[in-house]
This record gives structure tokens, C-alpha cells and sequence, in this order.
């Protein structure tokens, strides 16, 4: 069974930033994509940004401009740098491997596509 480990988490206030991490141990993120959903309660889980094996991303729109995607392939790690966090983007953070072609570039991830996840990491942007 695998299960990827996301860190990174925590209180923050508005306006400031988080490194989220995504590790695979017994997995490689080789010729997959890597995607990062996200969950507020009482809303359903969205794709906020994901990242090709060949370098095509995506982003929300209204994560444009504030957060990075990236990977490691040396490292099996994928990273998602948030910067000038807002209230909104208070939720749980789940780290997900898809096949090759799960992140197009153009369209945001479905989670239908992504077939091994994290446990999830809270963040909470709170003044």
C-alpha cells in the first residue's frame, strides 16, 4: 500500500508562508504527476496545483502568483511553496501521485486521475 507523507503544515498568520512537502518512501514519483489538493470543511476537496514528470503545471487561479509547485526527482519529493497566504486558503493539504498525463497543464487536476495519497496536513491562515 502506498502512502505518501505530506509535512509542512501549521498556523500561519495572513500574509505569510508555507513549504509543504510531499515524500513517497517505497514509491517513485518517476513518469508520474504529482498533484496537491486541498479540503475546507464543508467544501469539497479542489486541485489547486500539480506538476507533469515532463514540467507542465497548473494553478488555481487564485493561487496564481502566490504558490509553487516543484519536484525533486533526485530527492522522490514534491514541494508546494505558499506565499502570502490568505483566510482562504485555510484547509487540509492532501498530496496525490497520478499517472503520466494527470497534469496537463491547461485543466486542473481531477482527483479521479490521481491514484495514491497523503494523510493530509492542515493549514490554517489565522490572524
Amino acid at each position: 500500500q502506498v502512502q505518501l507523507v505530506e509535512s509542512g503544515g501549521g498556523l500561519v498568520q495572513p500574509g505569510g508562508s508555507l513549504r509543504l512537502s510531499c515524500a513517497a518512501p517505497g514509491f517513485s514519483f518517476d513518469y508520474h504527476s504529482a498533484g496537491w489538493f486541498r479540503q475546507a470543511p464543508g467544501k469539497e476537496r479542489e486541485g489547486v496545483s500539480c506538476i507533469s514528470w515532463y514540467g507542465n503545471t497548473y494553478y488555481k487561479d487564485s493561487v496564481k502568483g502566490r504558490f509553487t509547485i516543484s519536484r525533486d526527482n533526485a530527492e522522490n519529493t514534491v514541494y508546494l511553496q505558499m506565499n502570502s497566504l490568505k483566510f482562504e486558503d485555510t484547509a487540509v493539504y492532501y498530496c496525490a501521485a497520478g499517472t503520466t498525463h494527470a497534469c496537463p497543464g491547461n485543466l486542473p487536476p481531477r482527483t479521479h486521475d490521481y491514484h495514491y495519497w497523503g494523510q493530509g496536513t492542515q493549514v490554517t491562515v489565522s490572524s
